[in-house]
């Protein structure tokens, strides 16, 4: 397996405001990365590192020679008024290759992309579509690595599925690295996870395996790191009851001692610090508190543009506790019936073309619009938390603005910042900090996951979970869905518009070929652990037994490496020679994490073995 790139010590700030300090990571060929961590830490910013786009404050980079990169940003960029095919024609238009091969390549990419219509101009194309374009963009180099900064933002269901099947292919490159909050994704597509947070001493927590193997390991860190906190903790009140008793520093032992306990303290300082590191966005909707039994009651919804129908004769009933789903591709009607209900508090955006809402009286309906429109740009985050002025009313009792900032991670040196500067994840939380503080009987939230990191996803689902009140949801979070409603409100089934007692019976009902591809990427996949852990399970492959036979010879010839290389840091020549000095540490952590791989590697061997 060969380190593609290695990254030691990289420092990144901006202003005030440390980014990351001193981490390091290798992308190794077959390698599946996803980059987490909470919004800000730096994710995006360590990608564009990683691809030269952005410089690091410190730190170095090496690149396998002649690597192909290929970044897929958040933003896109394209001749809007070309097609489809044109665009993709122009990427390759500094390749050596000749135009048959050009041609062919784009007609591959495009037919595997399932464009309906590769001539039309890229403006017309929804969010959805212009990712796909991206996505294709992006692989249509053949790159060795591809980076990709969220690239299931804008896509629904049946787009993330197409991107897991493309990941999972031919096109596939080498190596893969991506940013990424859906947690099912993530599942399905990654074999090792990094999370990027000042609760770790080097910066990072690097798992290999499942994204469900990584939640395991980062508990069982977090309850180490707390336990040690607390072994420090008690050590150091022993050691200050020490130090309060006035020993004499004369003594050589006791010297030793007051300078060992003063670097206890300073120890469990930095323990401290990281564990208070752990900060999370407290999201609690307020509910009427209304035992009506029926909220709301629709009978017959039909809506149509044109000759397209988008539901017919829908009937829904919403009680308090009732969290109902809805699931399908972009576009199919989710939220024209979300603007149906939200209207029948009386402030009607759409109105159905045929039947009948009931609701109980004067029922509450908080809507959130996933397109953000209630956010004025140009307020600053003060206004837009607080608009009545610098205290606000929740659950009864005055706050001041910014111990309510502080609840959705917001810094009070950001209250003057213009909503338009922050980041989708924070103008998000915005949304949220609004709908707080309107107490509902009814929630219909379009979207509300996109963008935030997953922590906040993790606190959202709970407080979803906990609200008595009823509730619609729309997103695209498969995680979000199965554990948070009660049933869904399916769309592009063979029923048409149909109830579904969850996503796996939704995905059945699919037309076929939709079908296919979650079934590819599930047959690996039970009891929550990922594809590529179970898929080799049993007896192993040819090349993999080829492997296994020799691997633990392998290894032996790469633990000399390293016992040489480490008497040769030792040497005065080499010690004396800074130059040769840096080659052989470089050669020797290098043979250290080959190692470590190695071994990781018989342990996948044994498990596919003894499975």
């Amino acid at each position: 397996m060969a380190n593609l790139i290695t990254c030691k010590n990289l420092s990144k700030s901006f202003g005030a405001q440390s980014l990351f300090k001193n981490i390091s990571l290798v992308v190794d060929s077959n390698e599946k990365i996803g980059v987490i961590g909470p919004n800000g830490s730096g994710k995006s910013t360590l990608l564009k590192i990683l691809c030269g786009l952005e410089d690091a404050d410190g730190g170095q980079i090496v690149r396998q020679k002649f690597i192909r990169l290929s970044y897929l940003a958040q933003e896109d960029a394209f001749l809007e008024d070309d097609g489809v095919a044109a665009n993709l024609m122009a990427t390759l238009a500094g390749e050596d290759l000749e135009e048959t091969v050009k041609y062919n390549r784009v007609r591959t990419v495009i037919s595997r992309a399932e464009f309906p219509d590769s001539e039309v101009p890229v403006r017309n194309l929804s969010g959805g579509w212009r990712k796909r374009l991206s996505i294709c963009r992006a692989m249509l180099l053949s790159p060795d690595v591809l980076i990709m900064d969220e690239p299931t933002n804008h896509l629904d269901i049946e787009g993330i599925l197409w991107l897991e099947k493309m990941l999972g292919g031919t096109m596939a490159p080498s190596a893969c690295l991506l940013v990424s909050h859906d947690r099912h994704f993530l599942e399905n597509c990654t074999n090792r996870i990094i999370e990027l947070s000042a609760v770790y001493p080097e910066g990072t927590l690097q798992v290999n395996g499942s994204y469900s193997r990584f939640l395991e390991a980062r508990e069982t860190f977090l309850e180490g790191q707390q336990e040690e906190e607390e072994r420090l903790a008690n050590k150091a009140r022993r050691e200050i009851e020490w130090l309060r008793r006035g020993p004499k520093a004369r003594a050589t032992k006791a010297k030793y001692r007051i300078d060992e306990a003063y670097k206890l303290t300073d120890e469990l300082a930095e323990v401290k610090a990281r564990n208070r590191a752990i900060s999370k966005v407290q999201i609690d909707f307020e509910a009427t508190g209304r035992k009506t039994r029926k909220l709301l009651e629709a009978q017959g919804l039909t809506k149509a543009y044109g000759d397209r129908v988008l539901f017919s004769g829908l009937d829904i009933v919403l009680s308090p506790g009732s969290r109902l789903g809805l699931l399908g591709r972009n576009g199919c009607g989710k939220s024209t019936l979300m603007k149906i209900i939200a209207g029948a508090e009386g402030k009607a955006e759409v109105l159905p073309d045929a039947g009948t809402i009931k609701t109980a009286d004067n029922v509450k309906i908080v809507s959130f619009d996933q397109n953000r429109t209630a956010i004025d740009p140009s307020v600053t985050l003060r206004r837009a938390l607080a608009p009545e002025g610098d205290s606000l009313i929740y659950c009864g009792r005055s706050l001041h603005v910014a111990s309510w900032a502080k609840k959705f991670l917001f810094r009070p040196d950001q209250l003057e910042t213009p909503v338009g500067q922050l980041s989708g994840g924070e103008q998000a939380r915005i949304l949220i900090a609004g709908l707080m503080r309107q107490p509902a009987d009814i929630l219909l939230l379009d979207e509300p996951t996109n963008d935030l990191d997953i922590a906040s996803l993790d606190v959202l689902e709970a407080s979803l979970v906990e609200f008595p009140g009823a509730m619609i949801l729309v997103t695209h979070d498969r995680f979000l869905l199965d554990r948070v409603c009660h049933r869904l409100l399916g769309f592009g089934g063979r029923q048409g518009v149909s109830y579904y007692a969850d996503y796996e019976q939704w995905l059945e009902d699919l037309p076929e070929p939709v079908k296919k591809e979650e079934v590819k990427e599930k047959s690996g996949q039970k009891n929550g652990k990922s594809s590529e852990q179970d898929k080799g399970k049993g007896r192993l492959s040819y090349m993999d037994q080829r492997e296994y036979d020799r691997i633990e010879e392998t290894i032996n010839t790469q633990e000399n490496l390293v016992a040489e290389l480490e008497q040769m840091m030792g040497r005065p020549d080499v010690a004396a020679d800074p130059q040769q000095l840096d080659e052989c540490w470089q050669k020797l952590e290098a043979a250290r994490l080959e190692v470590e791989r190695l071994y990781h590697r018989w342990d996948e061997l044994e498990e596919k073995k003894g499975g």
